[in-house]
């Protein structure tokens, strides 16, 4: 198996057990280092209350160490010893005593091997360590050791006399500490971070009961039991939910949409088939068959075309990439140009740079297309198209406001309502259909839209406003 596909299969699929993986390695590696930080902040702790102790046992020394009139050394007696260690051999504590020509030793320095030693100059002091020592046994150890240089100031029948003393003390005491300190340290840790992980389990499935809930309801909307998910959500899934609420709301009304179409179009058909099956039947033949079949025909034609065109404006909008108006506008003014070139009408633009429509191609030119040629049709000379970016709201897509204006008669306010019907024309005796202001209706209705119908102020004629809220 591929090493691609090995890391795939082996990737929690949970995401609750992402999580508390994820959050595992971090707690796991904060307690290791936290661990670590203290343990050496100890270790350097204890190192330096060793070198206080040390440097303590050297002041003691120093005080009672003396030098006869000869200049020859006096050490300590028994009593006078800082530490009864001293007088222990092999205790692990031992003192030096370092002369130009001579080494005095504690009683507990007899037996083991000890680093060697070197005069200091006066008044300086040195701290080592870890320091290789074996012991009376033979068995190799570690110590620390302390160095104060002296100098005794002499008398008339001696010169002044330097001198060095060193106490040594091995980590016997100090490794001790450590595992105590160190056993308590990472039992404490190792309680504290089964405690924290039965926190975040419990914070995991707390934190995530809300997508539970989500899938739930989507469980129940599957089965039929629930027909949208509720509003009752954390803000950060409120956009899903909303996506996902849009999405089954839009899927209802064009399943809605095509059962809707397909009736109207067996209910437009029935008439004009009755029609032609009574004129069968009655025996007529000649002219008058043939034009009564092609006035049908030609309305099937009609009602077929109009219900392909709205079944095309239908479509899915959610989440379609904006479009430019101003190109599709251009395209369109174009081809009306040519085909009402006798009329000479001429068409303006005000279109904002920014305005875009949010939805399917075939809708807005629908949209455009219905509009601009129903103002072609009857202006005079003059068309205008307005277009402009509408409302906004947070975390959604902006809205549009579209405008098409024409010179022409415009429409009383008594037959505005009556016009969008389908199959009405304004006017008999133009040629037209009647239902291209009813697809325009029924695709702004699908966007949520509205259509108002108007005087035009600037132009004399109709005008047509259609306003597209903001979208998710």
């Amino acid at each position: 198996m591929p090493t691609r596909e090995r890391l795939y299969h082996w990737r929690p699929r949970s995401l609750q057990t992402r999580q508390l993986l994820a959050a595992s390695l971090g707690l796991i590696a904060f307690l290791a280092l936290a661990g670590y930080a203290l343990d050496r902040a100890f270790l350097n702790t204890a190192e330096n209350i060793m070198r206080e102790r040390l440097r303590d046992y050297a002041l003691d020394f120093a005080g009672k160490t003396e030098f006869s009139r000869g200049g020859d050394l006096v050490p300590p007696m028994e009593g006078q010893l800082p530490d009864p260690r001293l007088k222990r051999p092999g205790s692990g504590l031992y003192a030096q005593i370092v002369l130009p020509f001579a080494v005095w030793e504690s009683d507990s320095a007899q037996g083991p091997e000890l680093p060697d030693v070197k005069m200091l100059a006066p008044k300086q002091q040195k701290f080592e360590g870890p320091l290789e020592i074996v012991r009376s046994n033979g068995t190799r150890a570690r110590a620390y050791r302390y160095g104060f240089g002296l100098a005794w100031p002499g008398d008339d029948l001696s010169d002044e006399v330097p001198y060095t003393i060193y106490v040594i003390e091995d980590t016997a005491r100090l490794q001790n500490q450590l595992v105590v300190f160190r056993r308590a340290l990472w039992g404490y840790l190792g309680g504290v971070g089964v405690l924290l992980m039965l926190l975040q389990v419990l914070v995991l499935r707390w934190s995530l009961l809300p997508l539970r809930r989500v899938i739930d309801e989507l469980k129940r909307v599957q089965r039929g039991i629930a027909t949208r998910m509720s509003e009752r959500h954390p803000r950060e899934l409120e956009p899903l939910t909303e996506s996902i609420n849009a999405f089954i709301e839009s899927e209802r009304e064009n399943l809605d949409r095509q059962r809707n179409i397909l009736a109207d179009l067996a209910h437009s058909l029935k008439t004009p088939l009755a029609v032609l099956r009574s004129r069968m039947d009655s025996g007529t033949d000649g002219p008058e068959l043939r034009a009564e079949l092609d006035e049908q025909l030609k309305r099937m034609n009609d009602l077929v075309g109009y219900q392909l065109s709205r079944a095309a404006s239908g479509g899915h909008k959610l989440f379609a990439a904006p479009l430019a108006v101003e190109a599709n506008a251009e395209e369109l003014v174009r081809g009306l140009e040519k085909v009402y070139a006798a009329k000479g009408v001429f068409c303006e633009f005000e279109i904002d740079a920014n305005a875009r429509f949010y939805g399917e191609k075939g809708d807005l030119q629908e949209l455009l297309g219905n509009l601009l040629e129903n103002a072609f049709k009857w202006a005079k000379s003059r068309v205008l198209l307005t277009v402009k970016a509408g409302g906004t709201a947070p975390n959604r897509r902006p809205g549009l406001l579209l405008v098409v204006e024409d010179d022409g008669p415009g429409i009383p306010e008594e037959k505005i309502a009556l016009v969008l019907q389908r199959g009405v024309r304004g006017d008999e005796r133009v040629q037209g259909h009647g239902i291209g202001l009813a697809i325009v209706q029924d695709i702004v209705r699908s966007y949520r839209g509205e259509l108002k119908v108007a005087a035009s102020q600037e132009l004399g004629g109709a005008r047509f406003e259609v306003v597209l809220p903001p979208g998710l």
